[in-house]
């Protein structure tokens, strides 16, 4: 078996927090690890790191990197775009098939990279099941039994008639629906026969080759080719989730219900939802004061944030955005996200904090002739040889120390001591410790916009 994780998507429905440049499979929102680290986790304990793939795009290539350096993922395809969960699944499948040596009759589970699961191994157990009826040429989804009307999960209809497997509580299904009202949702939450769609699932790839080809001819096509050529290709692919393009039309897909906790942490009510409460019924998470609040939802920043009788809210706070909400209206945050991005504001797409090989940078002010900047070098890092036409830059180390080239000169700068380096100046700064290496630069000029940046192979014509 190889798990093929989906990290490539770019929702917004945790806005703030989750914003286009930094989506939530990344956030850490209950513990120390992101949710894609969690997801990978989960099969660690039955597969191998070499058996583990994460298909991600490029705009996402450096989180994913950098969450995943320390879980021994060597397989991380790029999609050349953002195609939807049909063309990341096919582009996966592919790869297993060249680049893994897999053959037709392998299995692969798909997991997305943003959902919960409790207790962390509980998925293990139900591997072997899914194996066995996909091995008979079944698509085998995953099926939560709800627990309330939600209106924001896909449901899943069976044929309670028709089992599969006597032994195990394995159905055929009769239909897909996505995302109903919340009349419907109430009569499906009273109607055994519904469950919540996990977007867990697993096939062999002979079956879920052939599907493509039956019920998606433009993805079944490219399956033929090989993954170079596909990745080459890429846009020949129709953007389409895998429910549409193969799962509501095909005949051969089976239901596995679990019973372990699963959240795909849609809104931030189900944030609400899984994190522990103080004995008001409170989440609070930053520095956060409260009086006659309950049942209510605080997560903040850097800021003092407090609260006087307030019951069933939602609080989130960035750097630079605030979200106030009554709870239970939380869907209602993409009309928030659709009003900003129609307006072009960066709000949606960029976070403040920026990611990079070498580490980030978090812009802490800006103004018409200045920029100052938290920068981060992760150690043994550096960056790019580099010169700037139309600003200077002041570097003060914060903690670490920082290895420095400014123009002919080489040098070392410590805690508490600065470096000036001029327009028009090669200069590289690098981080030769064994410490996160911290500084903050101030940056002045006519101009401060990122593009105002030229690299030495750009100069030069050779990588510096």
């Amino acid at each position: 078996m190889k798990a093929l994780i989906l990290a490539g998507g770019c929702g917004t429905r945790l806005w703030p927090l989750s914003r286009k440049s930094y989506p939530k499979q990344f956030l850490k929102l209950n513990g120390d690890e992101s949710l894609l680290q969690q997801a990978v986790k989960r099969f660690l304990g039955t597969l191998s790191p070499d058996d583990i793939v994460v298909i991600t795009n490029n705009d996402y290539k450096f989180h994913v990197k950098s969450d995943l350096n320390s879980y021994g993922i060597k397989n991380i395809i790029l999609e050349p775009d953002s195609k939807n969960t049909a063309p990341a699944i096919a582009l996966g499948v592919r790869y297993c098939m060249d680049k893994l040596g897999c053959s037709e009759e392998e299995i692969i589970f798909v997991s997305p990279s943003d959902h919960i699961i409790r207790p962390e191994d509980s998925l293990a157990g139900y591997l072997q099941k899914a194996t066995n009826i996909a091995s008979e040429g079944y698509i085998v989804t995953f099926g939560v039994k709800p627990d309330r009307p939600e209106t924001g999960y896909g449901y899943i209809k069976i044929n309670n008639s028709d089992k599969l497997s006597e032994e195990e509580k394995i159905f055929k299904v009769d239909s897909f629906t996505e995302k109903p009202d919340l009349k419907t949702a109430q009569s499906y939450l009273n109607d055994d026969h519904y469950y919540w769609n996990s977007g867990m699932f697993a096939f062999a790839i002979r079956t879920i080759t052939d599907e493509f080809k039956a019920h998606s001819p433009q993805i079944g096509d490219m399956l033929e080719v090989e993954f170079d050529e596909m990745v080459l290709n890429f846009d020949r692919m129709p953007s389409i989730s895998i429910d549409y393009a193969v799962m509501e039309k095909s005949k051969y897909v089976a239901l596995l219900p679990i019973d372990f906790y699963w959240n795909d942490i849609g809104s931030w009510d189900s944030i609400y939802n899984i994190l522990d409460k103080d004995e008001m019924g409170n989440v609070k998470k930053g520095n956060i004061i409260t009086a006659d609040t309950q049942n209510t939802l605080i997560i903040g920043n850097k800021r003092l944030i407090s609260t006087i009788g307030l019951d069933d809210y939602l609080i989130i706070e960035t750097d630079d955005a605030v979200l106030v909400a009554k709870k239970g209206e939380t869907q209602k945050v993409k009309d928030i996200v659709n009003k900003l991005k129609k307006e072009g504001r960066k709000e949606i797409e960029e976070n403040v904090t920026t990611y990079r090989p070498w580490g980030n940078y978090t812009v802490l002010e800006e103004g018409p002739r200045y920029k100052i900047k938290k920068i981060v070098v992760n150690p043994e890092e550096k960056l790019s040889l580099q010169m700037h036409y139309h600003r200077s830059e002041h570097w003060v180390v914060v903690r670490g120390a920082a290895k420095v080239k400014i123009g002919d000169k080489e040098i070392f700068i410590h805690e508490n001591e600065s470096a000036y380096v001029p327009k028009s100046t090669l200069h590289r700064l690098e981080n030769p410790g064994k410490v996160p290496l911290e500084i903050i630069e101030v940056q002045n000029g006519e101009y401060v916009g990122e593009d105002d940046i030229v690299r030495v192979e750009d100069v030069y014509g050779r990588q510096g």
